[in-house]
């Protein structure tokens, strides 16, 4: 693991979320992205070298829709920069850690996206994370 990539935070309207979040961090979002296969739109902002990352459901069938449904708005997931994805999916499955998606997918702000079950690290959703080379 290379750093803690971004903050998945998950909200209800992401036009009144970015409001928010801009007031609060004093920039705006850098990108606002669809991820279809998600079923959610994410806007991303930076500050420093941390990244927030907003995500609102496109439809109820969406795992955010789900989350905020069981959990309401708050923090989905957290994220960690790899260098090399399929490496640490398999260090990380010998170690016990349960992987939702064995194959990494494409997920926003061109990176590649693995997702580890709550239960496997005391119930935080984790992400990897690995960016795409152009």
């Amino acid at each position: 693991m290379q750093k803690i990539e971004h903050l998945g935070i998950a909200v209800k309207d992401l036009k009144e979320a970015n409001k928010i979040y801009q007031a609060l961090l004093g920039v705006a979002p850098y990108k606002e992205e669809r991820v279809a296969s998600e079923g959610v739109v994410t806007s991303f902002f930076k500050t420093g070298e941390s990244k927030i990352e907003l995500l609102a459901a496109t439809n109820e069938n969406s795992p955010i829709a789900k989350f905020i449904a069981k959990k309401g708005e708050g923090i989905h997931h957290i994220a960690f920069a790899v260098a090399d994805i399929n490496a640490e999916v398999a260090r990380l499955k010998k170690k016990g850690f349960v992987v939702l998606n064995d194959e990494p997918k494409r997920g926003a702000d061109n990176k590649m996206v693995v997702f580890l079950h709550p239960k496997s690290a005391n119930g935080v959703l984790v992400e990897l994370c690995q960016e795409i080379k152009k």
